[in-house]
């Protein structure tokens, strides 16, 4: 017998953000068994961080978050699916069993085509985006400029983050109010600050819990819990998280300039 040309994977991706794959599925089918983020790294075979990583993906690429968390505990705090959760799992499963007919098709079509041919058809399929953090919200507000126009994200909680960006984009991605969006943000580009009544130029000052602090030789990943079970990472120096004594549970601001922000719509 031989082999098919194509072997799929189903994942879901809105615009350039995290794709949410059949791992992460699985991962969050034991998460509702086991109703631990710890418990089900342990059953999937995956570290703690990894799959508290995905977890935290998951709810900020949704309007609802698919997973509740709470923290404390001796197995590192209970997690629940949701009911946003439980119907992603359901829509998924349902779009595999058809990718299986897509895929019959498509291997037909493919079946005389040259492997570099194939190459450049799925190479697309493989982009991801290098920005650490993608919250996907909905358009509140636009103003528009001569070159330029400001967007306004709502990305729950109450939580809002401006971006610029040029008119041609603006047209390019059709923005309007109320539409979805992607926030793409480095975690480079976030600045942590301590402290109340802060007067600085970027646009963009967000209030939030450090949930994890992890340490390198050079740098810390400083994950801040900011809304709605969503998450925002920065990347600082080690000596800056050691100079201002970050750990969990402290509240610090997240400053992000308007142009640091990059768009992307389904």
């Amino acid at each position: 017998m031989v082999s098919p040309l194509l072997n799929a994977a189903l994942s879901l991706r809105r615009g350039d953000g995290s794709r949410v794959g059949g791992e992460r599925i699985a991962l969050l089918e034991v998460l509702g068994e086991v109703h631990s983020i710890r418990a089900a790294a342990e059953q999937m075979g995956l570290s703690y961080r990894g799959a508290w990583d995905a977890v935290q993906a998951l709810n900020n690429l949704f309007d609802a978050p698919l997973v509740t968390t709470q923290t404390g505990g001796p197995k590192g705090g209970a997690a629940e699916l949701t009911a946003a959760g439980r119907a992603v799992i359901a829509a998924f499963h349902r779009l595999e069993a058809e990718l299986a007919e897509v895929m019959d098709r498509l291997d037909q079509g493919l079946a005389g085509a040259r492997s570099d041919d194939i190459g450049q058809i799925f190479w697309s399929l493989g982009m991801q985006t290098s920005a650490r953090n993608a919250l996907r919200g909905t358009v509140t507000s636009i103003t528009d400029g001569a070159v330029n126009a400001e967007i306004g994200l709502a990305v729950g909680g109450g939580v809002e983050i401006v971006a610029v960006v040029t008119r041609e984009s603006l047209a390019a991605l059709r923005l309007a109010i109320g539409r979805p969006a992607i926030a793409l943000i480095k975690s480079s580009f976030v600045v942590l600050a301590k402290g109340e009544g802060l007067v600085t130029s970027a646009r963009n000052q967000i209030k939030g819990v450090v949930a994890e602090r992890v340490d390198g030789p050079v740098s810390s990943e400083i994950t801040l819990a900011i809304a709605s079970e969503k998450t925002l990472v920065a990347t600082i120096t080690r000596e800056s998280a050691e100079v201002m004594g970050l750990a969990a549970g402290q509240t610090v601001t997240a400053l992000i300039k308007a142009p640091h922000v990059i768009l992307a719509v389904e």
